[in-house]
């Protein structure tokens, strides 16, 4: 059986990192904002995933995967997750952060404070187990 703490971590630093990047963005540093806010959003996911098959990942790659395995065994509940997953990743984490394309500020901005909501809906899908 998955260790709960072990699992509630996840979400812990996951919520952290949400509040270290809405730090960020008060500050006016939206670039390390978006980036402070794909970590939340992976760690989020890497909670959900740990829940759903007692493996954490350890990398990006394999919380993708994760996300698409998960997504074969239910399309209807983990396929909307899945999709707001790969834009905070192409969006925040690959052209804000990396190519340092934050424009418009406005939406990268909704896309950073939506990571609680995502958070939220992640550790939701968690507990269902």
């Amino acid at each position: 059986m998955i260790a709960a703490d072990q699992v509630n971590a996840l979400f812990v630093d996951a919520r952290t990192l949400f509040e270290d990047a809405m730090e960020q963005l008060e500050a006016g540093k939206v670039r390390n904002a978006a980036e402070k806010a794909w970590g939340a959003t992976k760690r989020g996911t890497d909670g959900l995933i740990l829940a759903r098959t007692g493996e954490e990942p350890r990398t990006s790659g394999q919380t993708t995967w994760g996300l698409r395995a998960l997504q074969r065994v239910d399309p209807e509940v983990f396929g909307p997750i899945r999709a707001r997953y790969a834009i905070v990743q192409a969006e925040l984490h690959g052209n804000c952060f990396y190519d340092g394309n934050c424009e418009p500020e406005e939406v990268i901005a909704e896309d950073i404070r939506a990571t609680i909501d995502y958070i939220n809906d992640a550790e939701a899908l968690a507990q269902a187990v």
